[in-house]
């Protein structure tokens, strides 16, 4: 039996760890052809490893997306994509005093400006094709305020603006742009803020715990997925649920 996206091509940006990586295992179970996107060459080769392993494939392709121009060759490199995974993200917490114009616009760039160049690279030829998935991760953090991370959660509800705008701009040729907006997850980067800090952000959801990174990637492949075939320009909130205030 032919796996659904067998024949496809599909670019999972940040696929070496955390979210990414899971969503990147499982499009490459699912036949798809993976391109995947880090900057760590090392991460990159064990997971087309694991990838290759499963009987899979895949391939690395290294990219700072803090740079215009190197979000534009791994655009380049990708070549014609069918599946667009805007994945990759950063977040610089502080209050807003402590906030330095370049930690703004680090985030911006690699949260906002990235999947809009890739977007803008890919997109039109997914349009051309008449047929192309694009998911945004974006963050429960987009929609409800959190202290100290007012610019990573503008960087993210940017995103989920130009979510409903590409979905308007490309859908009529046959491409779908959906997000996909997490709670907290168990990655290396969220492990970084101290295990009793995480499970307590767990605590504040109504599952009372931290996500699994496969948890959200099995939102990511639904919004892939034909199942999914009459949404768009939605995002789909993967946080565990929202405490009722009282």
């Amino acid at each position: 039996m032919a796996a659904e996206l067998d024949g496809s091509t599909a670019l999972v940006t940040g696929a070496t760890a955390g979210i990414g990586r899971a969503v990147a295992l499982r499009l490459a179970a699912l036949g798809a052809s993976v391109i995947v996107h880090g900057r760590d060459e090392q991460r990159g080769a064990e997971t087309v490893k694991e990838i290759a392993a499963a009987g899979g494939k895949a391939r690395f392709v290294a990219a700072d997306l803090s740079s215009s121009e190197d979000v534009l060759r791994l655009a380049a490199e990708a070549g014609e994509v069918d599946v667009l995974i805007n994945n990759a993200g950063i977040y610089r917490f502080a209050s807003t005093p402590d906030t330095t114009a370049e930690m703004f616009d680090a985030q911006m760039a690699v949260n906002s400006r990235a999947p809009m160049l890739l977007v803008g690279a890919l997109a039109p030829g997914m349009a051309e094709r008449g047929r192309g998935v694009i998911v945004n991760v974006s963050t429960a953090a987009a929609t409800t305020p959190v202290r100290e991370s007012g610019a990573y959660g503008a960087s993210k509800a940017a995103l989920e603006l130009l979510t409903r705008v590409w979905a308007d701009e490309f859908g009529a040729q046959g491409v779908r742009v959906n997000a996909v907006a997490p709670g907290p997850v168990h990655t290396p980067g969220t492990e970084e803020m101290g295990g009793e800090t995480l499970q307590a952000i767990g605590r504040t959801t109504v599952l009372g715990r931290v996500a699994d990174p496969e948890e959200i990637a099995e939102a990511v492949l639904f919004l892939v997925s034909s199942r999914a075939s009459y949404i768009t320009g939605a995002v789909l909130e993967a946080r565990g649920g929202q405490l009722a205030i009282g």
